[in-house]
C-alpha cells in the first residue's frame, strides 16, 4: 500500500471512489433521511422569517438596553417586550390600512382581466396603424399574441378556480407560521446574546475563540445584508407606488408592493417588478408605458446611487457578474427562494473560507496563500 500513498493519482482515485461509494449508499437508504427532510422543510419557513426579523429588531433591542436615567435601566427582557409591542402596533396599523386596499386591488385586477384583453387589442391596433409601421405586416404576429394571451388568461382563471385546495393548504401553513414565528423570535431576541459565551464554554479555549470570531463575522455579514435589503425594498416599494399614483397608473399600490418585493432579488428584481406595471400600462396607452419606465428608472437610479451605497455599500464585496451567475444557478436549482437566499449564503460561505485561510496563513507564515477576495470584486 506504500506505492498507493506515494502515487497522487492513485490516492485521489481512491478518495473519489470512496466518496462515490458513500453517495451511492446514501441513495439506497434515502428512507432514513426522509424524516429529517420533512423536519427541516417544516421549520425552514418559520426559522427563516424569525431570523430576518431578529436581524431587523436586534439593533433596536440593543439601543433600548443602553437607555439609562438615574437608576432606571431597561433590561433585555423588557427591551424585547417593548419591541414586540411596537411591532404588533405597527403590524395592526399597517394591516388595517394596507391589507384592505391590496385585497381590493387584487380582486379588481382579477375581475378586469377580460377588459385588459380588449384594451390591449385596441392599443395594439392603434399602434399598428401608426404611420411608422405602415409598411410592416403585423397580422401573423398579432394573431400569435392574441392566441398566447387568451391561453394564458384561460389557464390563469382555471388555475385560480381549481386551486381551492392549494389555497387552504397555504392558509394552514401561514397560520402555523404566524403562531410559531413570534415564539421563536422572542427567544432569539431574549437569549441571542448568550450564544457566543455558550460556544466558548463548549469548545476548548483556542478553538472557542476562533469559532466565536468566525460566527461574529458571519453574523455581521448577514446583519448588514438583511437589514440593508429590507430597508432598500421598503424604499423602492414606497416610492414606486407613489410614482405610479402620480402618473395615474392603475393598481399603483399593488404594483409598488410587488416592485418592492422583487427588489429582494439583486439586479434581476427590478426587471421582474416592472413587468406587471408595463402590462397594465399597455392597456391604458403607450404614453403610460413610457411614464412607468420613467418612474422605475428614477427610483432605481436614486436607489442605486444614494440608498444602496449608504445602507449596504460594498460590504459584501461581490462583483455584479458573480451575482448574476449565482442567481442563474440558484434560480434553476431552487426557484425564486433560491434567488433570494443565494447571495447572502454565498457571502457567508465566502466569509468562512476567508477566515479559515487567514488561520492557515497564521499557522504557515512561510507558505504564501492566494487571496480569497472575489477575484472580480471592486477594490476600494
Amino acid at each position: 500500500m506504500k506505492w498507493v500513498a506515494n502515487s497522487r493519482v492513485m490516492f485521489w482515485s481512491l478518495e473519489l471512489l470512496i466518496v462515490a461509494a458513500l453517495i451511492w449508499v446514501c441513495t439506497q437508504i434515502s428512507f432514513l433521511f426522509s424524516p429529517i427532510g420533512v423536519f427541516l422543510s417544516t421549520i425552514f419557513a418559520p426559522l427563516l422569517l424569525s431570523g430576518v426579523l431578529f436581524y431587523l429588531l436586534n439593533p433596536i433591542v440593543k439601543l433600548l438596553e443602553k437607555v439609562r436615567w438615574k437608576k432606571f435601566h431597561i433590561n433585555r427582557t423588557a427591551a424585547v417586550a417593548i419591541v414586540f409591542l411596537l411591532l404588533v402596533l405597527l403590524l395592526v396599523a399597517g394591516g388595517m390600512w394596507l391589507v384592505p386596499r391590496l385585497v381590493t386591488q387584487v380582486s379588481n385586477l382579477i375581475g378586469n382581466i377580460p377588459d385588459f384583453a380588449k384594451s390591449s387589442e385596441a392599443v395594439m391596433a392603434k399602434l399598428i396603424n401608426h404611420p411608422i409601421f405602415k409598411d410592416v405586416d403585423f397580422s401573423k404576429y398579432l394573431t400569435q399574441i392574441q392566441s398566447a394571451f387568451s391561453k394564458y388568461a384561460e389557464s390563469f382563471m382555471s388555475g385560480l378556480t381549481n386551486g381551492i385546495g392549494t389555497i387552504i393548504g397555504t392558509v394552514t401553513t401561514v397560520t402555523v407560521t404566524a403562531v410559531t414565528v413570534p415564539v421563536m423570535l422572542f427567544y432569539m431576541l431574549k437569549d441571542g446574546e448568550r450564544f457566543m459565551p455558550a460556544v466558548r464554554r463548549w469548545l476548548p479555549a483556542k478553538h472557542g475563540e476562533q469559532t466565536a470570531e468566525l460566527l461574529g463575522r458571519m453574523n455581521s455579514t448577514i446583519a448588514r445584508y438583511v437589514g440593508g435589503q429590507i430597508l432598500e425594498c421598503v424604499f423602492v416599494g414606497t416610492f414606486t407606488a407613489l410614482g405610479y399614483m402620480l402618473i395615474g397608473e392603475k393598481y399603483a399600490l399593488l404594483l409598488g408592493v410587488f416592485a418592492g418585493l422583487c427588489n429582494l432579488i439583486p439586479y434581476v428584481g427590478p426587471y421582474i417588478g416592472i413587468l406587471p406595471a408595463m402590462i397594465v400600462a399597455f392597456t391604458i396607452s403607450t404614453n403610460m408605458v413610457i411614464y412607468v419606465i420613467i418612474v422605475v428608472v428614477v427610483v432605481q437610479q436614486i436607489d442605486g446611487n444614494l440608498v444602496y451605497p449608504n445602507i449596504i455599500g460594498k460590504s459584501l464585496q461581490i462583483h455584479p457578474l458573480t451575482i448574476i451567475i449565482i442567481l442563474l444557478a440558484a434560480g434553476n436549482i431552487a426557484g425564486l427562494l433560491g434567488m433570494i437566499l443565494a447571495v447572502p449564503l454565498y457571502a457567508v460561505v465566502k466569509t468562512v473560507v476567508q477566515y479559515l485561510y487567514s488561520i492557515w496563513q497564521l499557522a504557515h507564515p512561510d507558505k504564501p496563500a492566494p487571496k480569497l477576495d472575489d477575484n472580480l470584486s471592486r477594490k476600494d
